[in-house]
């Protein structure tokens, strides 16, 4: 039988021992603004915050590409962390577009999907200075290989509105690079506690960079096999949580499409083809704004297909496929 994988680190942090210890350490005002929303004078947090990192896992021999998108729930806009509609009990995850260095510009001025994801769950600003505090690596690619990182049970203590509202003082939006020079009023004014917090759970996980051209055969695989490792981990995580059979969701959108320049069809398609390969019960595509659908329709499109031979394809063969499609490298929002 081939031994369950076990991650390469793994630490259970009471959130409030975190957040009394090891406090985020904000860099710009904004930030400060949504923090003291989030947290003001004499809040209180509660729970446990767990946090592993894996290796990167082998990729499968074979892949039941056929009908593959068949798990893929298309949900129009961002995160908004609500449960998969119709998706039974069990446990669902959000897909942390993750730098190399985890959670590294939390801090910033910056308020890319990253960083907005520490504004709204502070906690994981502690758990950085945390684990640099203890020597652990807060990675989530050592050597390059891919060690995505799971946190689990974190608290989301706030919302923060970025859409552009010229009533609202954010004629551009807060998004990206916009929030550096918003008033500080008006990041106020977008920033709603939640209160009582829900808990979240996070695959934080780096896309490839590269680019101009077209995809090379190892920036394909690793991407593939970044993303089977982080949604196998959860699977995994949840399953030891609430024991087998456990349904599993993971939430995810454009992973890699923004500041490192991602071809949107082609990550949408490994994620939907690292999905069945992690044996995930859902995949919940956030499309975003206008625009959206297309790329992960012609994604989803080319997995039913083009990629299945039979039921049952080899997932080397499925790579060639992939590549022969010439995917080509975009450019970077800026975010």
């Amino acid at each position: 039988m081939t031994p369950v994988p076990e991650p390469i680190e793994r630490g259970e942090y009471p959130t409030a021992a975190l957040m009394a210890g090891y406090r985020p350490a904000w860099g710009h005002p904004n930030k400060q603004v949504v923090f003291e929303i989030a947290c003001p004078p004499g809040a209180m947090h509660r729970g446990e915050l767990a946090f592993s990192r894996w290796a990167a896992m082998a990729l499968p021999e074979t892949v039941e590409a056929a009908h593959a998108a068949s798990m893929v729930r298309v949900q129009d806009g961002f995160y908004d962390y609500a449960p998969a509609p119709g998706q039974q009990a069990g446990m669902e995850w959000h897909v942390n577009f993750a730098d190399p260095h985890l959670f590294v510009a939390y801090a910033s001025s910056l308020l890319a999907q990253d960083e907005m994801q520490v504004a709204e769950h502070p906690a994981l600003g502690a758990l950085r200075e945390t684990l640099i505090a203890h020597g652990l690596r807060a990675v989530t690619i050592e050597k390059c290989e891919p060690t995505p990182v799971l946190v689990m049970g974190v608290e989301r203590r706030c919302r923060i509105a970025t859409d552009p509202d010229a009533t609202e003082g954010r004629p551009s939006g807060l998004y990206g690079n916009a929030f550096a020079s918003a008033d500080a009023d008006a990041v106020r004014r977008a920033t709603t506690p939640i209160d009582p917090p829900t808990t979240t759970n996070l695959v934080a996980m780096a896309a490839p960079r590269g680019g101009p051209g077209p995809y090379r055969a190892g920036e394909i695989e690793g991407a593939l096999t970044t993303a089977f490792t982080g949604f196998r981990a959860a699977t995994l995580e949840s399953r030891r949580e609430l024991g087998p059979g456990t349904p599993v969701a993971v939430h995810t959108g454009f992973w890699g499409c923004g500041a490192f320049g991602g071809n949107r069809v082609l990550m949408a398609l490994l994620q939907v083809v690292a999905a069945r390969l992690a044996k995930l019960d859902l995949l919940v595509f956030h499309v975003g704004g206008r625009g959206g659908r297309a790329p992960l329709e012609e994604a989803l499109r080319r997995v039913d297909g083009d990629l299945p031979i039979g039921e049952v394809g080899s997932v080397r063969d499925a790579l060639h496929r992939i590549e022969a499609m010439r995917f080509e490298w975009g450019v970077g929002d800026g975010n």
